[in-house]
């Protein structure tokens, strides 16, 4: 067989060649993708049509793929996009709509179940072994409390709050249930799925929520408030009032509230807090009590939402945008597959090593330690 000789220029192209194709195999073989669903702002298509959009957090948010949800009849409008969760243990992500919740396998994107549970479904929370979901009904009387794998009922805990947003504690103890009729914020034992005790009253009903990685605050929105209030979830009390000063306090158009959206960076260090009217995400020092204004960050579209990277160092409003925390600069705007500006309050990051993956993100802008 006759020998082939390689020149210097030759092998040079070569040699980028395989340092390339090697670049790509590490960075397809580790990576951080966006979830992101919709229709996620009410049911608008226009901010990105009906499905799951994938976005490429390690590769300049490059977008990915669009994962099928639920079919819409030709005539009909899509229901709203309530919640959005993943288990990077179980292999699975959770949405869920104004009826109804499906279950997606995060290796194949194929619905693996897909279940109306009674009442509906509104912004749900999965327990930290991706064993358990807590599903609010649709503005209802009580939470579901189902199975993870399956999508069966376990438990039903009634509040009468019009159950609306849940979180599940970082350490798997307790969920936190918040209502759009409720002034206070119930918390509920996750071994007996009982409401063991109350946060508040708060000054009017609660919109968005967080807490604190370890448990001891929270940070709430309130109607007719633009700012937040902090509770003691240890003592129940009701601590601070916070009202945002130096702009024009106006009309919003969705969610009726001024503030929608309050989230924490994970090492808890600012409080980022949306301003619907002004287009604007207002940045809190949180090494203080109560936290101290400390920056402006303008929005292409009213905010309704924010939460974060898993490594903190982007910041991720409902308005499709990215902004690096620390400079708090825009560094990415996304579009979907056919040039529509992407928007939705539902969405979070999940890393990956190779197919499979190996941590999840929360919806919730929630500390982490």
């Amino acid at each position: 067989m006759p020998s082939t000789v390689i020149g210097r220029r030759d092998f040079l192209v070569t040699a980028g060649a395989l340092a390339l194709a090697r670049s790509t195999v590490r960075a397809a073989s580790n990576r951080t993708l966006l979830y992101i669903a919709e229709p996620g702002i009410r049911n608008y298509t226009t901010f990105g049509g009906v499905g799951v959009l994938v976005y490429d957090a390690t590769d300049n948010y490059r977008f990915v793929k669009r994962i099928p949800t639920w079919d819409v009849p030709q005539g009909q409008v899509p229901d709203n996009v309530k919640g959005i969760a993943a288990s990077a243990r179980a292999g699975y992500l959770y949405v869920t709509n104004i009826r109804r919740l499906c279950c997606i396998d995060l290796g194949t994107d194929k619905i693996v179940w897909d279940k109306a549970p009674d009442g509906g479904c509104d912004r749900l929370a999965i327990s930290p072994d991706g064993a358990t979901l807590y599903v609010p009904s649709f503005e209802g009387p009580h939470w579901n409390v189902l199975n993870a794998a399956t999508g069966d009922p376990v438990a039903r805990i009634v509040t009468n709050s019009g159950a609306h947003n849940t979180i599940y504690s970082p350490k798997g103890r307790f969920a936190y249930l918040a209502g759009l009729k409720s002034h206070l914020l119930s918390v509920a034992d996750t071994r007996t799925h009982q409401v063991v005790r109350y946060v508040g009253p708060f000054s009017n009903v609660i919109r968005p929520f967080t807490v604190n990685a370890d448990e001891t605050l929270c940070y709430v929105n309130v109607n007719d408030l633009l700012g937040f209030e902090i509770g003691d979830l240890r003592t129940g009390k009701k601590l601070h009032r916070v009202e945002i000063e130096g702009v024009e306090r106006g009309p919003v158009e969705r969610h009726g509230c001024p503030s929608h959206g309050i989230g924490l960076t994970p090492d808890e260090r600012e409080l980022w807090v949306c301003d619907g009217h002004n287009k604007l995400m207002h940045v809190f020092d949180n090494t203080v009590m109560p936290p101290r204004p400390k920056a402006k960050v303008p929005v292409r579209e009213q905010p309704g939402w924010i939460t974060f990277s898993l490594d903190g160092r982007r910041a991720y409003p409902s308005t499709g945008e990215v902004f690096d925390v620390r400079s708090r600069n825009r560094v990415a705007a996304l579009d979907d597959e056919v040039a529509r500006h992407v928007g939705s309050e539902k969405l979070i990051e999940i890393a990956f090593s190779g197919p499979r993956p190996i941590r999840a993100g929360n919806q919730f802008g929630m500390g982490v330690r």
